[in-house]
């Protein structure tokens, strides 16, 4: 049996990232109302801003860009990806960001065991293209997705001119999300070593101990 683990008292670490560049960002704005709300219920946030960050594979991952998105991964015990739906699926700028977050650097995986909640923008009718994809990637980096989503059609008449989202049916499930969310990662934060040690894993690093051994007995 497992030995109790005491509870982990800061506030759950919550990073945002969005797919948009544009000057009036629909998936920004989401992921900024989304934010204002889990901070009310007690979170620390930050939003990456994706501006300046190299197409991936064009420059070094030292590039401070990178390095600052692979910092707040590693900071985040939780995370919100907000994307635009572009021609039925999420955007390249959306996609840049996970592709620099690599699945392991080294021994340390940036983004495994970590929460995740997906959300999505639609210029038209409500779809959900976009928070699937963002599911099977959430899946691909070993993250816990919450079964809650957000999607929010016609995401231009949505927002006031300040930019907070109105009072709606759309904005009752973002809260609705957020408070998964911060439920979820209250609830996982301390087990996630636990909860994604893998035997295959254990038998790997077992059987390069056994050649190191041999390797210094030769």
């Amino acid at each position: 049996m497992k030995d109790q683990v005491t509870p982990t008292s800061h506030q759950p670490r919550i990073l945002f990232l969005y797919g948009s560049l544009r000057e009036r960002s629909y998936s920004r704005l989401l992921a900024e109302e989304a934010a204002r709300i889990i901070t009310d219920m007690g979170a620390e946030v930050r939003i990456f801003d994706p501006r300046e960050l190299p197409i991936y594979g064009s420059v070094p991952d030292t590039h401070p860009k990178v390095q600052e998105l692979r910092e707040l991964s590693l900071w985040s015990e939780g995370q919100v990806w907000s994307s635009p739906e572009l021609h039925g699926n999420i955007s390249g700028i959306m996609k840049n960001q996970i592709d620099w977050i690599p699945l392991s650097i080294g021994a340390v995986r940036p983004t495994q065991g970590r929460t995740l909640a997906v959300m999505q923008v639609s210029g038209g009718s409500q779809s959900f293209n976009a928070v699937n994809t963002l599911r099977i990637l959430g899946r691909w980096m070993r993250m816990f997705t919450i079964p809650n989503q957000s999607s929010v059609a016609k995401a231009y008449q949505e927002f006031h001119e300040d930019g907070t989202m109105k009072d709606s049916a759309y904005r009752d499930r973002v809260v609705d999300v957020m408070e998964e969310l911060y439920k979820f990662t209250l609830l996982l934060r301390d087990h996630t070593d636990y909860l994604t040690d893998r035997y295959s894993e254990r038998k790997e690093a077992a059987a390069k101990q056994v050649a190191e051994v041999a390797s210094q007995a030769l």
